[in-house]
């Protein structure tokens, strides 16, 4: 009889304001040399059944983020890392980082203080701060286009910004629709009636890049809060965190129309009520924008891929 192949991950589950992420310690492929972008697209052409292994049911879920740590290429980093979910690969991840370190602290790996990590997006540079909290300077972030109007069928023209945070944003204030919970299917239709409108007519990014998130925003009925948001992700899920990226969008786009200043602190709150803190700094009419917020450790587990599995690599949209 021949023997079953069994191949064993060591992974370390965290949420970070309530958006899980799992980062693979052991067991990942082999992507070779080369610059994160390179091993990224190695990663995507012969190993994408091992992505959706780790992020798809029946051991993941839509919402989970998973985080391959890598050897870095610039020597001055502590890790490289390559986010991805449950349909593809993100350039940089936001709350995927926050969870990182987290990671990494809790495997005594760091300790406080700076810590550059290199993404296929750039070098970010996260402090775990003294209080447990992780502050990510991210990559630079702009807007590319203001108030661009696209037909939603059931919905008419919506109006929003096209924005760079580490992943492409069409960002909208102008929506008439509550952000809660119990809103979340009309929430979670209306957004991807959006993205699909963008993809038919032709609207995307710098580079031809597909804008894959969807970002709503509205009041908060908290004091001290000055934005509640909806985020749509690539995959069809809502983001349980103000998301970090999406964030570092908004700030640059808020900075553009003067509306928010060098320093300033904003706080953004996601549809469950979590919080991020973020400021900008502007270098040379580069905006870079930081982010800070929470993680914890939920789970360390070894998860079991066995080739007699029907399911063993995920269910794959």
């Amino acid at each position: 009889m021949r023997p079953t192949r069994i191949q064993r991950i060591h992974v370390i589950d965290s949420h970070t304001a309530g958006e899980p992420t799992r980062v693979v310690i052991r067991g990942g492929p082999d992507l070779g040399t080369g610059s994160l972008a390179e091993q990224l697209g190695r990663f995507r052409r012969e190993y994408d059944h091992f992505r959706s292994a780790i992020v798809n049911e029946p051991r993941g879920s839509d919402a989970l983020v998973g985080a391959l740590l890598c050897e870095p290429t610039e020597p001055s980093c502590t890790t490289g890392v390559i986010f991805f979910n449950n349909v593809g690969y993100l350039g940089m991840c936001g709350h995927g980082t926050i969870g990182v370190i987290v990671t990494l602290a809790y495997l005594n790996r760091i300790r406080p203080g700076a810590h550059r990590i290199e993404t296929p997006a750039g070098i970010v540079e996260a402090r775990l701060n003294e209080d447990g909290t992780v502050t990510v300077r991210n990559v630079p972030s702009y807007r590319l286009a203001a108030r661009v109007p696209v037909d939603v069928p059931g919905y008419g023209t919506v109006i929003g910004d096209v924005a760079w945070g580490g992943n492409w944003f069409f960002l909208v204030e102008e929506h008439g629709l509550e952000l809660t919970l119990e809103n979340l299917e009309r929430l979670t239709d209306f957004t991807w009636r959006i993205r699909q409108a963008l993809a038919r007519e032709g609207i995307r990014g710098a580079n031809g890049e597909e804008i894959d998130h969807i970002e709503l925003f509205g009041p908060s009925p908290r004091e001290g809060i000055d934005s509640k948001n909806f985020v749509l992700c690539p995959g069809g899920s809502y983001d349980r965190s103000p998301c970090g990226t999406g964030t570092s969008a908004r700030m640059a786009c808020l900075y553009a129309d003067g509306r928010l200043k060098e320093g300033q602190v904003y706080r953004q709150e996601s549809i469950i009520g979590s919080v991020f803190e973020g400021t900008i700094s502007v270098i040379n009419g580069t905006i870079y924008p930081s982010i800070t917020g929470s993680a914890f450790v939920t789970a360390e587990a070894e998860l079991i891929l066995d080739e007699r599995d029907p399911l063993c690599w995920g269910i794959r949209r």
